[in-house]
């Protein structure tokens, strides 16, 4: 039998990892995932997007402007995190294929780019604006989450079984791929920050300090009705 071996262009293929999400605010929970992602899939890059108009759920309480803030102080002296911006530039929603689009044309056809989400996100996959497309431009990364099965019925679930490969695979091909990944998360939520902070409880440790500075300056969070303060 002949031993396949990888090819030098797959070995040396540049990797780059996306995480977007709202950031309403950034937490540990966020960071540690992202981190972890990245050195579990050995990424070369691993980038935060945050979300400006998401299109399939509520407009996040603070403005983009606060939210994108936060997440660069987050990172603030982690070389291994950074922040990607480019759909605060946009005055429409925020769909990710666009996003994707956009990244491959900038990076060229042969870095591998790869879309990170949670399960909650893959089961309604179908939903998302020309979701079918989203694996012509980039892998797609699940972190399995305890409650969530991945789907198996009707047309996600034969999209999912058809993509579903080993992380390997993030390294071999550009995009195409479906990987879905165990990580230890930690059970820390953007709501529950959201709740400790209008009650008048510290949410100290759940996020980084720097974060805590700001929203405590800026003072988020305190009312449901601060949504359009850009200062």
């Amino acid at each position: 039998m002949t031993k396949t071996t990888d090819t030098p262009a797959a070995l040396e293929r540049h990797c780059v990892g996306l995480f977007g999400g709202t950031f309403d605010p950034i937490h540990y929970g966020h960071l540690r995932m992202a981190l972890e992602l990245k050195q579990e899939l050995g990424f070369d890059d691993m980038r935060l997007l945050p979300c400006h108009l998401p299109p399939h759920r509520q407009m996040p309480g603070r403005s983009s402007a606060h939210r994108a803030a936060m997440v660069r102080l987050a990172v603030e002296g982690c070389e291994s995190l950074a922040v990607d911006a480019r759909e605060l530039n946009r005055e429409r929603p925020s769909y990710t294929v666009d996003t994707l689009e956009e990244l491959r044309e900038e990076l060229g056809a042969e870095v591998s780019i790869s879309w990170c989400m949670g399960m909650d996100s893959l089961v309604n996959l179908s939903k998302w604006h020309r979701w079918r497309e989203l694996s012509r431009f980039a892998h797609l990364v699940v972190v399995s989450r305890p409650g969530w099965e991945i789907p198996s019925d009707g047309e996600l679930g034969a999209w999912v079984r058809d993509h579903h490969k080993a992380p390997q695979s993030l390294k071999r091909e550009p995009s195409g791929s479906l990987v879905i990944v165990p990580l230890s998360l930690l059970e820390i939520s953007a709501t529950q920050i959201r709740e400790q902070i209008e009650s008048g409880r510290s949410p100290r440790f759940l996020l980084p300090d720097p974060v805590w500075h700001y929203i405590e300056e800026k003072q988020l969070y305190l009312t449901r009705n601060n949504t359009t303060d850009e200062s």
